[in-house]
């Protein structure tokens, strides 16, 4: 991928979600909820603090993670339908 992110926003390629419930049941692509999984593909160099000093981000390329519903922005980058978000929208890394 082409794209850097600057400060402490990353790029986040959301995880497919599950298509048959428990019972197998399938569940059809409009009735799907997007995924509020994702993998982390690309990291900022993270933000800087009051001195101006940069403070390192906790996620890095390759966490699975979990945002929110309406965190990020979705965007197309070579291809790819990707979400640009910042740090601060992760709740925390998954596993």
């Amino acid at each position: 991928m082409n794209f850097r992110p600057l400060h402490d926003r990353v790029v986040v390629r959301r995880l497919e979600s599950e298509e048959r419930t428990a019972g197998g049941i399938i569940i059809p692509d409009t009735a799907k909820e997007k995924p509020q999984q994702g993998e982390i593909i690309a990291v900022g160099p993270g933000a800087r603090d009051e001195s101006g000093k940069v403070v390192a981000l906790d996620v890095k390329a390759g966490d699975k993670v979990l945002f929110g519903k309406w965190s990020g922005t979705e965007v197309k980058i070579d291809g790819q339908d990707v979400l640009i978000m910042k740090e601060s929208d992760i709740m925390g890394i998954v596993g």
